[in-house]
């Protein structure tokens, strides 16, 4: 989807994106067409799994692409919950050295507030009544072949590389259904 980014390589989106996303996308298409021929608690699960791995990952390629500079409704969102946008940036980027999967900021339908969640892997720690606005893959499959063991540039380098409009856009949408 990506012709380039900052900082993140053409053969790590073609990994990423062409085959890791894809192959989730396909699987889940399998996981549909053997579900119709009886239902299992496995089959379930995998259908969990499966239908999170491409949900987060459209989430996280949906909002790459810009040029990183912020603005915006959700920036003012952030600073309600949050106290400051420095404060919410703060939090992400701690969330995203400790997780072993995923980093989202959600919009809570339980409340209408903004929340960073963490996600060890697909189908663990989900918030019912939460939608993902801004997803962060913290799977070495995003970062390795760039930035090695370095989780911290990598988060630097994903954020310079965020599109805050289409971010505004997914916000909106999310708080037009509260």
């Amino acid at each position: 989807p990506f012709t380039e980014l900052r900082g993140i390589s053409q053969k790590t989106i073609e990994i990423h994106w062409g085959k890791l996303y894809q192959g989730y996308v396909k699987k889940w298409q399998e996981i549909q067409e053997k579900l119709k021929g009886g239902v299992s608690r496995d089959l379930k699960v995998e259908e969990s799994f499966l239908a999170n791995a491409v949900i987060l990952h459209e989430a996280y390629f949906d909002m790459l692409g810009g040029s990183g500079e912020t603005g915006g409704e959700i920036i003012k969102a952030l600073e309600k919950d949050f106290g400051s946008f420095d404060a919410w940036q703060e939090e992400f980027k701690a969330l995203g050295l400790a997780s072993r999967g995923w980093v989202i900021l959600a919009y809570d339908f339980n409340d209408g507030k903004l929340r960073n969640y963490i996600a060890d892997s697909h189908n663990s720690y989900g918030i019912w009544g939460a939608a993902p606005i801004l997803v962060l893959d913290m799977y070495e499959h995003a970062y390795f072949i760039d930035f090695g063991s370095d989780k911290k540039s990598y988060i630097e380098t994903w954020f310079q590389n965020l599109n805050w409009p289409a971010i505004n856009k997914k916000y909106a949408k999310r708080k037009k259904n509260f």
